[in-house]
């Protein structure tokens, strides 16, 4: 067989890889079934680049030791290091994880209390180390089986990548996690990108690929199309089942060319499997032992590891170490790849040149050997530097000895936790807790452990079935009120029922005596208004009792400034004014800068709540500083998302919507695996399509996000949403709905009046349409009482909206209206000045009325409804709320009103033109990519890209992408 085999099938796509690398920033994705060839295309790529390439291979074993990947990438910079001048001080901060390099990088700066703010820092290390090499590829394989800071971090330098970086990943699509396929949305706009799906070789690329293996010409079209669909087109199949015809002696050379036996005596076996197997069980039992020792290791290991499990004489383990080299089922693997800067390679063992061979080989080992080998490797591997601690812990288990296995993996969560890789810390002491408990303070011990790292990790979610069997058990008071404790956050992060969380954290609250921040904690949860038949007393109550305890910790600045941002978070939400102080009290705490991820989380809490309450000018402030803070210790942006959904809900609350939908459709992309987090950029995202004149599909997708808000008790959500849906209904003339009505009635019961009056208006229109108007005054009359003496900046607004529909006087509207415009309300503003002026030409049409004489002023006055209406439709226009803005041009033309010129559609900024993501799906669209084609190719979600393609349709006057083709020039 040829040493060497030629690229084959894969022309096109080398040149768009090599087209991406060589202009960069740039992020290119290799995608495809394990066999397909990934490995080869990036190899090519490697000895085409034209520059360092830099290799890393994520494990399917994985070590205690996070971005190993990428550390094992870097190790070989060698003289590349710095050629791009100096290196960063922050550079340092790799010396503990480097120590090749040691020598080379500035001195270690001091380490950093908070564990978050830590791997920030060397996120931020790492990136200016690979921007020091200048131009430079990074290549990171079986990114299916990164761990989670590895994608935190790919995700952290694409948004800001170095110059000269150019960034190649691959990995199977059918195994891979959202957030490795979701780095390219994410990345900044100056990153070029590719993305190739690498398909199966048809029966012209088979022949060809045969041909090169062969060494000559005349295979046989016949001969192609039969190995082809036997293989399913597999590159590495295809050579899998050549080697074997081969060595069965089924390949006959008959002149120039190459013949078989006919197909039926041929019966080669329809799975890879089968044809790897046969070949292993050709070889002499040294090789075949080597090759099952192999099987077991799974990694690549020196030669010296592989020979001592083999159960054989060296000198015998060596010959059969060489006769399985000779066959191809395994290979040398080195440390360094081919174009590292300094030239050099050193071998970092031996192992399978392909996983699906070695798949294919562990499972036809039988049980009782596999453990056997599994014992011995968990012995050999020891002995490496430095300690494999993950391998062990998986050898351990594997050989059945649980006891030591236990051991293993709690000193491998303990070293992860150390790096901070929390996420799997818990996924190791899961697997004990549930395997192999072990007994007394251990298991409470590990249990609290895996909790924390539960709490901790960047999307660890632990099955709940696990905590419920770990309080089963016989604990210790204080650890159990620890897990309740736990229980109740995780519950929290899952958006699982309120009532589920209330319920861990009172008895949290009853087992944590010794422990009062961790009570104090409890309590706070246990103050949040989310529970049904929870009086707002017994709230407030706890809140205090959180307060209380919390003054007690005295030299807890942390755990203070947290409790304070949680209760004054509360607080703003029931319209106690003691928030003001408690925030100006958490702001001093923190130097009105938050660092810790404490601090940015009390900071976006209290943001998010005087958001919803109407104290814009607070939340701004307060948001602001938390996305600062964030940005500075949340490398997994998970948080930055987060603040940026409230930021978002800020921006539609004042009328700043140029850009807001492509905003919403990013965080929405961003959150796509975590649906109770999202649910907040789901509302806006919908509330403002509504308002945009997507009528239909934005009331349908609005009500669904109300159902899931509802579930996990997103309260504060809610009200801008069912206001939106109550309008809706009440234009449509449909009769109020009785649920969307029961809503307000349950947060008035929690004493959340502060914020269900914003979704008032809506309801007493709805009331009034359907004739209810004594109903909606005694409504506005009730809450009026209720908001008395409570701090809710958008009482007096509101109040005035709902007023006006139930009383029909414009000055109710217009003086809403001037409510609205200082609390900087500039949509609900607008609303109330075209409803102000609606009522006048109402009035004027009944030929004045009997109007209130104090405001006959307003009244039969054609020209003054006419400005109002113009402003209002000014206000509409620059918005792009085209659902207002038809309705009350309608309503101009209708009483012969002149206004401005009508808006026609689009986003503010882009007008009539295409925004320039519009722009890339339509010409996607236009050569006739699919929604889903043309999201891998823009890596964003297929929903996203229907959302642009019918913007694209609406704004260019077109029915269908048919339509398009032919405007762009392209197949259609």
């Amino acid at each position: 067989m040829k040493s060497h085999i030629g690229l084959v099938g894969r022309s096109a796509e080398l040149e768009r890889l090599l087209a991406a690398v060589v202009h960069p920033p740039a992020l290119a994705v290799v995608e495809g079934e394990a066999g397909i060839g990934k490995t080869r295309l990036v190899s090519e790529l490697a000895a085409r680049a034209g520059r360092p390439v830099f290799l890393g291979r994520c494990a399917h074993i994985r070590e205690p030791f996070p971005l190993g990947p990428l550390l094992d990438a870097v190790r070989g910079i060698g003289a590349g290091i710095g050629a791009n001048g100096p290196l960063s001080p922050v550079t340092g901060a790799l010396r503990p994880l480097l120590p090749e390099l040691a020598g080379q990088l500035p001195p270690a700066p001091e380490p950093l209390e908070e564990r978050a703010a830590e791997r920030h820092r060397i996120f931020r290390a790492l990136s200016e180390l690979l921007g020091s090499l200048g131009e430079a590829v990074l290549v990171l394989e079986d990114l299916h089986w990164a761990d989670e800071q590895t994608l935190a971090f790919l995700g952290y330098l694409m948004g800001e990548p170095p110059p000269g970086l150019s960034v190649v990943l691959t990995f199977r699509g059918e195994e891979v996690a959202l957030d490795a396929r979701t780095i390219a949305a994410r990345a900044a706009p100056s990153v070029s990108r590719a993305q190739v799906g690498l398909e199966p070789l048809d029966v012209a690329e088979t022949r060809e690929l045969m041909t090169a293996i062969l060494g000559s010409e005349g295979v046989s079209e016949e001969f192609a199309a039969h190995l082809c669909e036997r293989t399913s087109g597999l590159p590495f199949a295809i050579q899998e089942m050549v080697a074997l015809l081969r060595e069965r002696g089924t390949l006959i050379r008959r002149g120039r060319g190459w013949a078989r036996k006919a197909i039926d005596e041929l019966n080669v076996p329809t799975a890879l499997r089968d044809s790897v197997l046969e070949r292993v069980g050709r070889l002499p039992a040294g090789a075949r032992a080597v090759v099952e020792a192999a099987a077991v290791l799974q990694v690549p290991v020196p030669v010296a590891v592989l020979v001592a499990i083999c159960g054989l004489e060296r000198a015998d383990a060596l010959a059969g170490l060489e006769e399985a080299l000779r066959s191809g089922l395994l290979s040398e693997h080195t440390a360094l790849p081919r174009g590292a800067p300094d030239g050099s390679a050193r071998t970092a063992g031996v192992g399978f040149r392909h996983m699906l061979a070695l798949q294919a080989v562990y499972v036809s080992i039988a049980l009782p050997r596999r453990q056997v080998l599994h014992g011995r490797a968990a012995e050999a591997v020891e002995r490496l530097r430095p300690v494999p601690i993950g391998q062990i812990a998986h050898h351990l288990r594997h050989a059945g000895m649980m006891e030591e296995w236990a051991r293993a993996a709690d000193r491998a969560a303990a070293e992860a936790g150390r790096h901070g890789d929390d996420s799997e810390a818990a996924r190791l002491l899961g697997d004990v807790l549930r395997e192999a408990p072990p007994e007394g303070e251990l298991l409470e011990d590990m249990a609290v452990r895996f909790g924390w790292a539960s709490v901790q990790g960047l999307h660890a979610q632990p099955g709940f079935g696990q905590m419920d069997d770990l309080l089963r058990r016989d604990l210790a008071p204080g650890v159990r009120g620890e897990l309740h404790f736990l229980y109740g956050l995780l519950l929290e992060r899952a958006g699982a029922a309120p009532e589920l969380r209330r319920e861990q954290f009172a008895t949290a609250v009853r087992h944590l005596d010794d422990r009062p921040e961790l009570a104090a904690w409890a309590m706070v949860g246990l103050g949040v208004p989310t529970s049904a038949g929870v009086s707002p007393a017994e709230h407030v109550y706890w809140l205090d009792r959180a307060l209380e305890t919390a003054e007690r910790l005295g030299g807890s600045p942390s755990l203070q400034l947290s409790v304070l941002g949680k209760v004054a978070m509360v607080l703003t939400t029931i319209g106690d004014p003691r928030w003001t102080s408690l925030t100006e009290r958490m702001t001093r705490l923190a130097g009105g800068r938050p660092e810790s991820r404490q601090e940015v989380v009390a900071f976006w809490s209290v943001g998010d709540e005087t958001c919803y309450a109407g104290h814009y000018a607070v939340s701004e402030r307060l948001l602001d500083a938390a996305l600062r803070g964030g940005l500075k210790i949340d490398s997994s942006r998970r948080l930055e998302y987060l603040i940026r959904s409230s930021l978002a809900v800020l921006r539609y609350f004042r009328g700043e919507w140029t850009g807001l939908a492509d905003e919403t459709a990013l965080l929405l992309d961003a959150l796509d695996e975590q649906p109770h987090q999202r649910v907040t950029a789901e509302l806006v995202a919908h509330c403002l399509a509504v308002a945009r004149g997507e009528i239909e599909e934005g009331a349908r997708r609005l009500r669904a996000a109300v159902g899931r808000a509802v579930e996990v008790g997103a309260v504060d959500a809610l009200p801008p949403a069912v206001e939106m849906l109550l309008r809706l209904g009440a234009v449509r003339g449909e009769p109020p709905d009785e649920e969307l009505i029961g809503m307000l009635a349950g947060w008035r019961a929690k004493g959340l009046q502060p914020l269900a009056v914003r979704a008032l208006p809506g309801l007493a229109g709805a009331l009034v349409a359907a004739g209810r108007a004594a109903e909606a005054g005694l409504l506005c009359a009730e809450l009026e009482r209720e908001l008395d003496g409570l701090d809710a900046p958008l009482a007096p607004a509101a109040l005035a909206h709902a007023q006006g529909f139930v009383t029909g006087d414009p000055a109710r509207f217009l003086a809403a209206a001037h409510a609205y415009d200082e609390l900087a309300g500039r949509y609900e503003a607008a609303q109330c000045r075209a409803l102000a002026a609606t009522a006048l030409l109402r009035r004027d049409d009944r030929g004045n009325g009997d109007g209130d004489s104090d405001n006959d002023s307003d009244h039969g006055d054609p020209g003054r409804a006419g400005a109002l209406l113009g402003a209002a439709i000014a206000v509409f226009e620059e918005l792009g709320a085209r659902w207002d803005l038809d309705r009350a041009a309608s309503t101009a033309r209708r009483h012969g009103v002149a206004g401005p010129v009508r808006y026609r559609g689009g986003t503010r900024g882009y007008g009539d033109a295409l925004s320039p993501r519009e722009a890339e799906v339509a010409e996607l669209a236009a050569t006739g990519l699919s929604n889903r084609e043309i999201a891998k190719e823009l890596f964003l979600s297929p929903k996203t890209v229907d959302k642009h393609l019918s913007a694209v349709l609406r704004k260019l006057g077109l029915r269908s992408r048919a339509a398009l083709g032919q405007r762009m020039g392209g197949s259609g």
